[in-house]
């Protein structure tokens, strides 16, 4: 049984994916085939998907059909089998893709600063351990080192840009993934240097490039990086304890400032399990779970 309080939700969720799907979603997963208008929908598809994850807290695909067959089947009469459930949802990825980018873009909170911005990124573990070999979604995964975790893992990087806001967790202005061997600062150059602007951005030691930042970017964009200090190779002992006060105040600072995004990205494993990716077993599955759970977290906007 559903619960009161979630009675109308399947139904608010349902009609938002309907009006989104006539737009714009249609063109991420419409068929041209005999089967173009099967009797179960797409919607029907992404509505039980979202509401069992942001309602029920079940993710695994298994748990979510059980969930729609016990407890949905009088709203959803044309269920088909859990085989062609999973096969349905899979291949509606870029659906879920423009789903999550449309909620993010479309509901961003007031109190969003648009001064200032945080940045930094987050391990989906497909497959855990320093000798392990990934053999799921090769070829959009690759094996890292998450240095939060001292760990190497396989899988993808979800990198955030968040915009600050006072008092709580950060709103993502732009979220995109990258094969976990990808490097944060060079994925920043690539897809977001050149369309950023008018901001100060806080990160971690890896985005430290003083010459990328402080020449065109800084003058032509009024763009500036702060993270902090990261140790100057060659730099002799006497320097470096001169400058220990001031460079530990000051990236003690910038953490300060940054810390409220690893809050954005524990919230969302929480809500989500999103990092957790073992039972993740194609690529069309993996994109799904990335992104459909990127999408559950910020389902609850439309309510």
């Amino acid at each position: 049984m559903i619960p009161g309080e979630k009675e109308f939700k399947p139904i608010q969720i349902y009609m938002y994916i309907c009006d989104l799907y006539d737009r714009e979603l249609k063109y991420y997963c419409q068929r041209y085939g005999n089967n173009s208008n099967p009797a179960f929908t797409d919607r029907e598809i992404m509505t039980i998907y979202l509401f069992a994850g942001h309602c029920q807290k079940y993710f695994r695909i298994k748990d979510i059909y059980n969930f729609a067959s016990e407890c949905l089947s009088s709203r959803f009469p044309e269920l088909p089998s859990y085989r062609t459930f999973n096969l349905r949802l899979n291949r509606l990825n870029e659906a879920f893709r423009v789903l999550s980018t449309r909620l993010i873009s479309s509901f961003m909170p007031a109190d969003c600063n648009k001064g200032i911005s945080l940045v930094d990124s987050l391990p989906v573990i497909t497959c855990a351990g320093r000798n392990r070999q990934g053999k799921v979604a090769r070829e959009i995964t690759a094996r890292g080192y998450c240095s939060t975790k001292n760990m190497y893992c396989y899988g993808l990087k979800l990198h955030a840009l968040t915009l600050r806001r006072e008092g709580t967790i950060p709103f993502p202005k732009s979220l995109m993934v990258t094969p976990a061997e990808d490097n944060d600062l060079t994925v920043f150059k690539q897809a977001r240097g050149d369309y950023i602007f008018d901001t100060v951005i806080f990160g971690d030691k890896i985005y430290s490039d003083f010459e990328y930042f402080n020449d065109d970017k800084k003058q032509n964009r009024n763009i500036e990086m702060y993270t902090p200090v990261k140790a100057i190779k060659g730099q002799s002992e006497q320097e470096r304890q001169r400058q220990k006060a001031y460079n530990d105040l000051f990236s003690t600072a910038v953490s300060k400032i940054r810390q409220p995004i690893e809050s954005f990205f524990n919230r969302l494993n929480e809500k989500t399990t999103i990092q957790r990716a073992q039972k993740v077993r194609s690529t069309k599955g993996l994109l799904v779970h990335t992104m459909g759970k990127i999408a559950i977290a910020f389902i609850y906007l439309i309510f």
